[in-house]
């Protein structure tokens, strides 16, 4: 057993299961047997057997791997995707089942959509999710026009979601195996967008998966999951930011909410909400971030309680429910479920229109919400169905 294999075991799969997996992959695409079909390849194991569970499905599956940035020191990290190493496993893949494949430079789209998004939040106090910008820009808006020049009729990733039709409508909702569910990464997902999509891992579980690869013979099936932000070599994203934008390397003071100065800080982009490590301030209670202030420098912090959120108002919305828009149903009040970190369960809610802005407001506090983050957004009738969401802009505490 190689070293690999000891950290991501691989299962036996039996003949029947890999008839059923194929079976599940031409039901998720569900076009006629022969359609082109663009497999998003990243080089990892799920986009992998996704295409070749499409091109045994009988699809014409055409990969497509995208170069998004070429950091040295990314080459030779395990766990970073779209850069060297992957790149390399893509192609082998693809030339094992006989599909055609391309490699797209988007370093620049990257960088742009990205990397320099993900500095300028931080600078500003934020706390964002490079993975969902990811997805909302260079993946699932240049990829897919790709696609589409490709003569595709779909196109198909290796994300863990389900997507269903109901009504001649197509809805987003969560994988079975809800510890691998992806959904709230892709809440920025468009209805057109929906409706070109395809997921065939939505009902597999992970070890599923590897099995499924390993019984195609595939050499990644033992492949370590991605980890940690893909653009960021060795997990430092503050070194990162502080080569980007030195400007954030500016001293400040931390200021109690109470208006007490209790020392000093090197830089806002050193704390995010709800912080408590890191702060070297001692007042005999424990204290955790609040509140950052970009313009006066300050790293606000009080107590835990003072981290529940009453409400939030969104930005960069999106919307997927039954409504005609979010702004409509908001306007109604409709009830929601709503997750503010991938980590976290959602939290019952409903929505409304505060000053013209869509804004949630949660049945009891939200704790450690911060501006930047992601709230996905679902529905509490039918709980795995994603209704849509927005990137946080403005919280609102507990009194």
């Amino acid at each position: 057993m190689t070293l690999a294999e000891d950290i991501c075991p691989v299962p036996t799969i039996a003949r029947p299961d890999m008839d059923a997996a194929v079976e599940a992959a031409r039901a998720a695409v569900g076009l006629p047997v022969g359609s082109r079909v663009v497999a998003a390849m990243s080089g990892g194991v799920d986009s992998t057997v996704v295409a070749a569970l499409l091109h045994k499905a009988g699809y014409d599956v055409v990969g497509v791997t995208l170069q998004l940035y070429d950091h040295g020191a990314a080459l030779k990290k395990k766990g970073a995707c779209c850069a060297g190493q992957d790149i390399h496993d893509a192609r082998l893949a693809a030339e094992m089942l006989g599909i055609p494949h391309y490699v797209l430079d988007y370093e620049s789209r990257f960088r742009d959509a990205v990397i320099d998004q993900f500095a300028d939040a931080y600078l500003a106090g934020q706390t964002p999710v490079p993975c969902i910008r990811c997805n909302q820009t260079v993946k699932f808006r240049d990829l897919l026009d790709v696609a589409r020049d490709l003569g595709a009729e779909a196109m198909a990733t290796g994300h863990y979601v389900r997507r269903s039709v109901v009504n001649d409508r197509a809805q987003m909702r969560k994988a079975v195996d809800h510890s691998r569910d992806q959904s709230y990464f892709l809440f920025a997902t468009t209805a057109r967008q929906l409706d070109y999509l395809r997921f065939p891992l939505a009902d597999l579980e992970k070890p599923q998966v590897r099995g499924v690869a390993a019984e195609l013979g595939l050499r990644i099936a033992a492949k370590p999951d991605s980890q940690d932000i893909c653009f960021v070599p060795n997990g430092d994203y503050r070194t990162l930011i502080d080569k980007l934008r030195p400007q954030g390397r500016e001293a400040g003071e931390i200021v109690h909410m109470d208006g007490r100065v209790l020392g000093g800080h090197a830089g806002i982009t050193d704390y995010t909400i709800g912080q408590r490590r890191g702060l070297n301030v001692a007042v005999g209670e424990p204290l955790f971030v609040t509140r950052l202030d970009p313009v006066k420098r300050h790293v606000i912090v009080g107590p835990r309680e003072a981290l529940l959120t009453a409400s939030l108002t969104l930005d960069e919305t999106n919307w997927l429910g039954d409504e005609a828009d979010i702004e409509a149903a908001a306007e109604a009040g409709a009830p929601v479920l709503a997750r503010v970190r991938s980590t976290r369960p959602p939290s019952p809610a409903r929505l409304a229109l505060i000053d013209g802005a869509v804004a949630v407001l949660f049945e009891t506090g939200e704790e450690g919400v911060a501006p930047g983050q992601a709230c996905a957004l679902y529905d509490p009738a039918d709980p795995d169905r994603l209704l849509g969401g927005g990137f946080i802009k403005t919280t609102t505490a507990v009194v």
